[in-house]
């Protein structure tokens, strides 16, 4: 049996398939909801300053507190999984999510629909990290040594990939339905999440005993997650604040990070394991790899998408609907590069694909073909499969068994970084105007992005393809060259 083979179909116990679609198909919704509802805004950022009677600008907060929730839930959603169980956590961050889209539906002013936007990134934090608790217990009680490719593929693709079917999805939303759907869908898919979670996802194992309250707020380091959420919003105000400096966000940032790190290196339990990522150098390198690449996908999805409308003259669902062949060709290429379980030939193909389609953007006009800008997103299509399936099997092998939810959350946390970084090139390159000299000087600090990670890339020998399943003695693992 050839290691793809052995991926697409899991290890099996008793001949029972441990990752069966009743597993797997709840896992894959949960984790989809973050990653749609992060592009889902874009195509209805207009439409609600209309109707609000607020300027458009006002309305990026709607992007920006997402980013925010999300940043700082999906690590501490790790966490609590790690400690609480992630079925629990799973099941609250569904119910968080249908309350934000019942809020952002009705909602009357941007106060409200700030709300359902942070309720909705705190929710669907969950998703993501407790999958991976979920899947990596799984493969564990099924005596799988390598990562269930084909299982990872599938979120892989209900991960990042989806991401990219999120304006194209707004679009005809808004379009037909008003800018109240970009809030209202989430009820339906939150409700048919939450149905499957509770019927098929197993239940955790009880408690180890009764524990106090300050032995629970020790173990899952309150404090610890508390600084490092001041942290992090207080670096994510100055960069969304850029090119305007705002000196007192940075000092906050950088004291609070300092009173982090010296917290985290004293505490029995920390959240963010400070000397566990100095020695695994290898998951740090990870970490650094996605918020790059991710700097440019969002790029795409939004500085680009942006420039189509206002420079190029599509309309919203016009511009939405070019962007679907990327997500289209991310989510087929995701699955079988996921079943062979590589990581170095997949992220060095991210790398490259990066550089090509940013050297793409720099060639693009106003008065370039519809089938060009079709090609220069489709490059971006082939980025964001090898980006997300080389880093996510990486993280699955790099990060310790225990701690694989914080792990998690935190590549995520990574990946939001360079999500905003993107929109705070955006800002910066057109606050004068959409205009072709700011695509290229997007595609300029495009291209330093992808020469970066390549050679991050290329240098890095600590990324190798995991060993095969052990406990099928006939596979073969697949051949790559680290």
């Amino acid at each position: 049996m050839t290691a793809s083979a052995q991926q697409a179909a899991p290890a099996r116990t008793g001949g029972t398939n441990p990752f069966a679609w009743k597993f797997t198909t709840p896992l894959y919704v949960g984790a989809a909801l973050n990653p749609v509802n992060s592009s889902l805004i874009a195509t209805a950022l207009v439409p609600i300053a209309t109707a609000l009677h607020v300027s458009v600008g006002s309305t990026t907060v709607l992007v920006s507190s997402l980013y925010l929730a999300s940043a700082i839930a999906q690590p501490t959603a790790g966490k609590l999984a790690e400690e609480f169980g992630p079925r629990r956590v799973f099941l609250t961050g569904i119910l968080l999510v249908l309350l934000g889209g019942l809020l952002g539906g009705s909602g009357q002013n941007m106060a409200m629909l700030i709300a359902a936007r942070v309720l909705i990134g705190v929710g669907t934090s969950a998703g993501y990290p407790s999958a991976m608790i979920l899947i990596r217990r799984r493969a564990n009680s099924a005596g799988m040594s390598a990562p269930p490719g084909g299982v990872l593929g599938g979120i892989a693709i209900a991960g990042m990939a989806t991401a990219a079917v999120g304006p194209p999805i707004g679009g005809i939303l808004v379009g037909g339905l008003g800018w109240r759907s970009a809030f209202l869908i989430n009820i339906p898919v939150a409700l048919l999440a939450l149905g499957m979670a509770a019927r098929w996802v197993p239940r955790d194992p009880p408690a180890a005993g009764r524990r106090g309250a300050r032995e629970i707020a020790a173990r899952i380091d309150v404090l610890g997650i508390a600084g490092f959420g001041g942290a992090m919003t207080a670096l994510l105000v100055f960069l969304m604040g850029l090119p305007r400096t705002n000196w007192v966000a940075f000092a906050v940032a950088v004291v609070l990070a300092a009173m982090l790190v010296w917290w985290e290196l004293h505490t029995p339990t920390p959240f963010f394991d400070i000397r566990q990522l100095g020695r695994n150098g290898a998951l740090t390198r990870t970490y650094l790899r996605s918020a790059l690449t991710l700097l440019g996908t969002y790029t795409v999805l939004y500085g680009v998408t942006q420039w189509m409308e206002a420079g190029r003259g599509f309309s919203t669902q016009e511009a939405g609907l070019l962007l679907l062949p990327m997500g289209a060709l991310a989510a087929l290429l995701s699955r079988p590069l996921s079943q062979r379980n590589l990581i170095r030939s997949p992220l060095i193909a991210a790398a490259v694909s990066m550089l090509i389609g940013s050297l793409g953007i720099l060639i693009l006009t106003t008065h370039s073909p519809v089938a060009l800008i079709v090609v220069v997103t489709l490059v971006f299509g082939v980025c964001v499969a090898t980006t997300t399936v080389g880093n996510q099997t990486a993280l699955y092998t790099q990060a310790p068994a225990d701690q694989i939810g914080t792990a998690s959350g935190l590549s995520r946390t990574f990946g939001y970084i360079g999500s905003i970084a993107s929109a705070t090139v955006t800002g910066i390159v057109f606050r004068h105007g959409t205009t072709d000299s700011g695509l290229h000087s997007i595609a300029v600090v495009l291209i330093i992005a992808g020469a970066i990670v390549l050679a991050m890339t290329l240098l890095d020998r600590r990324l190798k393809t995991p060993a095969a399943n052990t406990s099928q003695p006939d596979a073969i693992p697949a051949k790559e060259n680290t």
